[in-house]
């Protein structure tokens, strides 16, 4: 029997390119039913299932001064950049290493939106923790926004990922 790795559909034809369920690519990508409970648990376990963190939201007129101390204060890798409710950006440890470099500390009353991610990639939090995974993987991505509806419920970090499958890596 061929699943999804993305949906769990178990009734999947041998040689379609997508999932007719989520309409995720499966090109030459037949998956065999999980080897061992660490896959079952990917494939079956949801976003919600993870362990979670409240996201620290901030406005389109932010700087990246009050990102950094926001970051530093929760003890958190990103902050979400909100407008009118809707998620507009993300601003993460790489941002501020990669976009700012070492001229940051004078650029603390410069908006944050001009150094933030636009449209981040998002997961929403009924998908497949093995769904998050790859999506982080192939972006290389540290951080993922939770959606639930068009709301950021939750960010999810690889560090999260990591303590998942360390504590699912137990017989079962």
């Amino acid at each position: 029997m061929l699943v999804c790795p993305y949906c769990g559909a178990d009734d999947l034809i041998e040689g379609i390119d997508q999932c007719d369920v989520c309409e995720q690519p499966l090109t030459d990508q037949f998956i065999r039913l999980p080897a061992s409970s660490v896959e079952a648990k990917l494939l079956r376990d949801l976003v919600r299932d993870l362990p979670s963190h409240k996201p620290i939201e901030l406005g389109p007129d932010a700087t990246v001064g009050q990102a950094l101390r926001a970051m530093v204060e929760g003890g958190v890798g990103c902050v979400l950049i909100v407008v009118d409710g809707a998620l507009a950006g993300i601003f993460s440890e790489r941002d501020a290493l990669m976009r700012l470099g070492p001229q940051g500390v004078d650029l603390h009353d410069k908006p944050l939106v001009k150094y933030m991610t636009p449209n981040p990639a998002v997961v929403a939090a009924d998908a497949k923790v093995a769904y998050a995974m790859h999506k982080m993987d192939l972006g290389g991505y540290r951080h993922l926004p939770v959606m639930d509806g068009d709301r950021a419920v939750s960010v999810i970090s690889i560090r999260d990922i990591l303590r998942y499958l360390t504590e699912h890596n137990q017989p079962a």
